[in-house]
């Protein structure tokens, strides 16, 4: 089964914040990130992906999940990317 870690960004009000996880659905994830149903920390924000990565296992996902969000840096260098690639 195939496991995605990913990256997601938004804004409330004029305050922008990021959050990394791990699912096996990543559409639904971002649903239920959108209407309140996500982690508590996300409500009230719109999300939309900055970066997902497919792995094959639980356990990596998860390893890869915490090197993500201990790793300020790493994040944002991928906002930077994807915003440099992506008319926002």
């Amino acid at each position: 089964m195939n496991y995605y870690v990913y990256l997601i960004g938004g804004f409330k009000k004029f305050k922008f914040k990021t959050y990394v996880g791990y699912t096996k659905n990543l559409k639904k994830r971002l649903f239920e990130h959108n209407t309140g149903k996500g982690a508590k920390s996300t409500r009230g924000y719109k999300w939309k992906f900055f970066y997902h990565r497919k792995y094959s296992s639980k356990q990596e996902a998860m390893s890869q999940e915490y090197f993500l969000k201990k790793n300020k840096l790493r994040r944002k260098k991928i906002i930077t990317k994807f915003l440099s690639t992506n008319q926002v």
